[in-house]
């Protein structure tokens, strides 16, 4: 027999927290309660935190992919990327606040918040898959992010201090400067730091977009635009993806909100915020300097001050996020190895394996362009595109067909979801998920494809085997415009411009 309430219903179906704490941490909102924490972050500073965690490496690239895709089908990319990043974004908050009604355990502290989704939608196979995809994100995103800030540094020392390092060399020395700082335990209260990235980043967009206006004068009479071509295009496809995709922290961040269910307005607030930095940046930057642009547009910045201050601002703002990005790695790794918690020198073996792999694929790899492409176009699209979408169809159908029972196993099947799902929803959802799955499968391919070119760096140990240097240590320390990439607003191109 079943305990009744006063209306006649059994305790067991009644969609209610499980304890008076429960119920006072719960709130109205709507027809449905809602969990708060007390100490936690408000909807508009989350909304920074995403900004600060997302943009910064993806803005510098957004210029060159732009001149990869061409500047209409580029815009239209840039366009349907933003409106389902920030659509996905908006699924992933109703997918934890579903969690959190359900399964009460998730209201506390949960470690791997994404992966529970992909647990509660559809089972343990996908919360290892959720969990693979997370890790390899943050693994290519670290090895991107290394590239990049050595890539920064090397500019900066030729710039100012006309020093010309081995690029594989100065790889190391950024590994094991930053390597002390990744054995701090568990990073707590970071939001303050990454609202200082979003700042460092903003300055940094100001600047790229008023350096490209100032050099159009004279760029823009000598400029030439790359044509079209499919590899190109899937590779801009990738870029975007990394620049628009880190969904896969969204879920952590959004557990430490005061109210989690207001992760909707945050996702907006920062979608909207990082629009406002990559169409401007990505347009004045294609138009000023087409298609002599890199992989970054930090080096096609010709006003030397502008430039450099640019360079330090993305390299701090990489910085950050790498001690951030080691964190949640170094931890998996630990507990699947089952170490201490403590200081010991088992973290140290750990945590310095993992920086030798990373370098490793960095000195294998020394392009981080082609990262940028490569992750953004395969995990990255994962976690940001079509995993929330899915996970938020079963999710809604399984509810309905909990019937607003908590604590229940039951999932939805592929029936219940396209006969509980309206319709609008439901072909919205399709679309956005056939998008980054079409699209991300093209920009994978034509990254591998890419890297295996005939004109691709080599690996750092095989360049002196080849009597080769790599790219970054040609003399000049600016990407000058025109045909011949020797167009500059000094005039004297044998000083200013990077020979390549």
């Amino acid at each position: 027999m079943h305990e009744m309430n006063g209306n006649g219903k059994r305790k067991s179906e009644i969609s209610l927290p499980n304890s008076t704490e429960d119920i006072e941490d719960y709130h109205h909102g709507g027809d449905e309660l809602h969990h708060e924490n007390a100490h936690g972050l408000n909807w508009w500073v989350t909304g920074l935190f995403i900004v600060g965690e997302c943009a910064g490496g993806g803005l510098v690239a957004m210029p060159s992919a732009l001149a990869n895709a061409n500047l209409l089908s580029g815009l239209i990319v840039i366009a349907i990327s933003g409106i389902a990043s920030t659509y996905t974004a908006i699924q992933l908050g109703w997918n934890w606040t579903m969690l959190q009604e359900r399964w009460p355990e998730y209201r506390s502290h949960c470690r791997k918040p994404y992966p529970a989704m992909g647990y509660r939608a559809l089972g343990t196979w996908f919360k290892h898959i959720v969990s693979a995809c997370i890790d390899l994100t943050q693994f290519g995103v670290c090895v991107a992010f290394l590239l990049l800030a050595s890539n920064n540094i090397h500019d900066f020392l030729k710039a100012f201090f006309d020093i010309n390092l081995n690029f594989c060399i100065l790889i190391l020395i950024v590994a094991v400067l930053i390597l002390p700082v990744t054995m701090l335990k568990s990073p707590q209260d970071f939001w303050p730091a990454v609202v200082l990235a979003m700042i460092t980043t903003s300055c940094a967009c100001v600047l790229i977009v008023v350096g490209s206006l100032l050099d159009a004068g004279t760029c823009k009479p000598v400029v030439e635009y790359p044509k079209l071509n499919a590899n190109t295009f899937f590779l801009a496809f990738g870029t975007i993806m990394f620049a628009y995709g880190g969904h896969s922290a969204y879920p952590t961040i959004q557990h430490d909100m005061k109210k989690p269910n207001q992760f909707h307005r945050s996702s907006i607030l920062a979608y909207t915020i990082i629009n406002l930095m990559y169409v401007p940046t990505a347009v004045l930057g294609y138009l000023s300097y087409g298609d002599s642009l890199r992989d970054s547009v930090i080096p096609s910045l010709q006003i030397k001050w502008m430039q450099q201050t640019t360079n330090v601002l993305i390299t701090l703002h990489v910085c950050l996020a790498l001690t951030i990005m080691f964190n949640p790695i170094n931890q998996e790794v630990e507990e699947v190895f089952n170490l201490p918690q403590s200081f010991g020198w088992q973290r140290v073996v750990a945590r310095s394996g993992m920086m030798v792999a990373c370098v490793f694929v960095a000195e294998s790899i020394p392009h981080f362009g082609v990262i940028f492409d490569l992750v953004g176009g395969s995990t990255m699209t994962m976690c940001a595109i079509i995993l929330p979408g899915i996970f938020n169809l079963f999710l809604t159908a399984a509810k309905k067909k909990a019937g607003g029972k908590i604590n229940t196993d039951d999932k939805a099947t592929l029936r219940d979801v396209f006969t509980e799902t309206p319709p609008l929803k439901l072909v919205v959802n399709i679309l956005v998920i056939l998008f980054g799955l079409c699209g991300g499968i093209a920009a994978t391919y034509s990254a591998i494809q890419a890297m295996f070119s005939s004109d691709f760096t080599p690996p750092c140990y095989v360049m002196p085997f080849l009597n080769q240097s790599h790219p970054n240590e040609a003399l000049g320390h600016t990407n000058c415009c025109g045909p011949f990439k020797n167009v500059s607003r000094y005039g004297n191109s044998s000083e200013y411009c990077t020979l390549s």
